[in-house]
């Protein structure tokens, strides 16, 4: 079993569960520091009392349209009406399911109907896509699709975002279960089909007090958060520390690292994190910029290949800030908290475990704590996710550095992180396998020093011209897939390299990529 009686008391006991839930937080928080800031967007600044008011407001019209336990969606950049609808799903008891941006009609439908999401609160346009155009062909195509709300723009025949703030809010709100389950989030696995994580209340809070607990977090703190706030990182920094820890955050609606610093700089930030990307770009402007961010007490790094001359240099050019890597995963985040004030481990390692249990089995990273996923949407997902024990089987390979700090040596699972992004191999392989003029194709993925990895399509032809770059990347938008899936680079190769049982060996083809590019 994951979870025994046990384990369950102690971790009671800790106060990593408890029995009250962010709906119990953000009431206290409203009636103690009505004015304090809680989430900063652009020129708007959002308080304790007006995060109070609008979630309550909200909260209300969603409980007469749907039951509890019914899952909301929200498809949105990082804007501070997504905080308003997280709070708002959780005080009318909903399983609350953000989805990534990036995303297209091919993994949203998919996603939405996986989940039989009643709602889902989008932008009219963002970054130059028509969000009202897509959810039209992606609803028009489902048997029982959720109501679209429409943020930011004309809402054509949808539910406008404002109309929902009408109501009068008399009736009652639900009481909350805190070991029930409250979000949802999808991740890649190597089978291709996305899988859908539960986490509860307290598994989240279990997660926040280890933040809190481990990267020197005082209330009045500030996050920059440019992260996705669909990720479990970005929606943490953005929805639950300021509740959970009494800090602020600062939200980015694109990644602009001279925008960062500016930001950094006139909000105070002190907290940011991010995959490498984000940290190779802070440095580089900080340094164009002439600061040493003074207020910057913490940059943790994660998500992708992290260089350890990176954390060295970044560690030595902030004038205060622990820098160190750090490993989780959406099934187990923050499974290491990192190795913040000792530079060497920050660098060389993945830091150290946290609350979190972790061991290596066969040298396999295997972790168990109460910030671990309940489970996943589907029960036959987790069929191998577990150990006897009741340890999630992450698929990373991993050893032991000085026996208490792990470093992440590769990955089992045949997942690719580009920018903090996951990709399933899988999912693009079974979109290109069979189109004109691809007879056999494997999607790896190779390092790239700015975005940690990128997806490569090896290819055997079956006629010529042979597939080239631009084609691929026509066909799979053509296919509703996310540009960031799309592969940067493409090989044709005259065979791909086989066991004796026929299986595509993956790992030979990265080597013979990385000796390529070298």
């Amino acid at each position: 079993m994951r979870v025994d009686d046990d384990r369950t008391a102690e971790t009671y006991r800790r106060g990593l569960w408890v029995r009250s839930t962010l709906a119990d937080s953000l009431r206290d928080a409203a009636r103690r520091t009505p004015d304090r800031t809680v989430l900063v967007d652009g020129d708007i600044r959002l308080d304790c009392r007006t995060l109070h008011e609008r979630a309550s407001t909200l909260a209300h019209s969603l409980m007469a349209r749907m039951p509890p336990g019914s899952v909301v969606s929200f498809m949105l950049p990082n804007w501070h009406e997504a905080a308003v609808i997280y709070v708002a799903a959780t005080l009318a008891g909903m399983v609350v399911n953000p989805v990534l941006p990036s995303l297209r009609d091919h993994e949203l439908q998919f996603i939405l109907s996986d989940a039989d999401s009643r709602a889902i609160f989008i932008p009219a346009d963002f970054a130059k896509h028509n969000y009202v155009a897509m959810l039209d062909r992606v609803t028009s195509a489902m048997a029982s699709p959720p109501e679209v709300v429409v943020l930011r723009g004309d809402a054509g025949r949808h539910t406008p975002y404002p109309s929902l703030f009408t109501g009068t809010g008399a009736s009652g709100l639900p009481v909350l279960n805190p070991d029930g389950v409250r979000m949802i989030l999808y991740t890649s696995g190597t089978t291709g089909r996305p899988k859908g994580v539960l986490h509860t209340h307290n598994s989240i809070h279990a997660l926040i007090l280890q933040i809190g607990m481990h990267w020197r977090v005082d209330e009045g703190d500030v996050f920059l958060v440019p992260s996705p706030i669909a990720h479990i990182g970005g929606s943490i920094y953005a929805f639950e520390c300021p509740l959970l820890l009494g800090t602020t955050a600062v939200l980015m609606e694109r990644w602009d690292p001279d925008m960062a610093v500016a930001l950094m700089t006139c909000e105070r930030c002190t907290h940011m994190a991010g995959a490498t990307p984000f940290l190779v770009g802070l440095l580089a402007a900080a340094e164009k910029a002439g600061t040493r961010l003074s207020d910057l007490k913490v940059f943790i790094c994660g998500g992708a290949s992290v260089p350890p001359s990176l954390i060295r240099r970044a560690a030595g050019y902030f004038e205060r800030a622990a820098v160190s890597r750090v490993y989780g995963s959406t099934e187990v985040p923050v499974t290491t908290v990192g190795a913040l004030g000792d530079v060497e481990h920050a660098a060389e390692s993945d830091g150290q475990a946290g609350i979190a249990a972790i061991k290596l089995t066969d040298g396999e990273i295997r972790a168990r704590g109460p910030q671990m996923l309940v489970g996943y949407l589907h029960p036959e997902d987790e069929t191998a996710a577990f150990d006897d024990d009741g340890f999630f089987r992450t698929g990373d390979l991993g050893r032991w550095e000085d026996d208490e700090f792990l470093v992440v040596t590769g990955r089992a699972k045949d997942i690719i992180i580009r920018n903090g992004e996951n990709i399933s191999p899988k999912e693009i392989e079974d979109i290109l396998v069979g189109h004109a003029g691809i007879a056999e194709i494997a999607v790896v993925g190779v390092p790239d020093e700015r975005t940690g990895e990128r997806a490569c399509a090896v290819i055997v032809a079956s006629a010529q011209p042979s597939p080239d770059l631009a084609g691929l990347r026509d066909l799979l938008i053509r296919e509703g897939v996310a540009k960031f899936k799309v592969p940067e680079q493409v090989e044709v190769w005259e065979a791909l390299p086989k066991n004796d049982a026929g299986k595509v060996l993956k790992h030979q083809i990265r080597a013979m990529l990385t000796k390529v590019d070298v």
